[in-house]
C-alpha cells in the first residue's frame, strides 16, 4: 500500500531547501537562495513553514553589521526527510 507523502516536504522548494540541510546540516540564507535559486521572499516564506514544523532552526544574528539568517537542520528535520524518502521509495516499487 502506499503511504502518505509529508505535505511540507512535498513542495519542491522544501524538499530542496532540506535535501541541502541533510547534507551540510547547516547553511547560510545566501547558499540556500544560491543552490535553490529561489528569490529572497520564497525562501524566506518556505523556511518560516519549515521553522514552524521545527523541521529546521533559524538563527538571526549579524556579521560585520550586515544581518545573517542561518539555517540548522532538527532532530525532527532529519527524521521526517528519511521518512519521506522511505515514503517516495514505495512508490518506485521493488529494485
Amino acid at each position: 500500500m502506499f503511504k502518505d507523502l509529508d505535505p511540507l516536504l512535498h513542495s519542491q522548494l522544501r524538499l530542496a531547501i532540506m535535501s541541502l540541510l541533510i547534507a551540510v546540516k547547516e547553511a547560510e540564507f545566501a547558499f540556500l537562495k544560491e543552490k535553490t535559486g529561489a528569490t529572497a521572499g520564497n525562501l524566506s516564506v518556505q523556511i518560516s513553514k519549515l521553522a514552524e514544523a521545527n523541521y529546521i532552526l533559524v538563527t538571526k544574528s549579524f556579521r560585520d553589521n550586515y544581518p545573517l539568517t542561518t539555517c540548522k537542520i532538527t532532530s525532527e528535520g532529519v527524521t521526517a526527510f528519511e521518512k519521506y524518502v522511505e515514503n517516495i521509495r514505495g512508490y518506485l516499487g521493488p529494485k
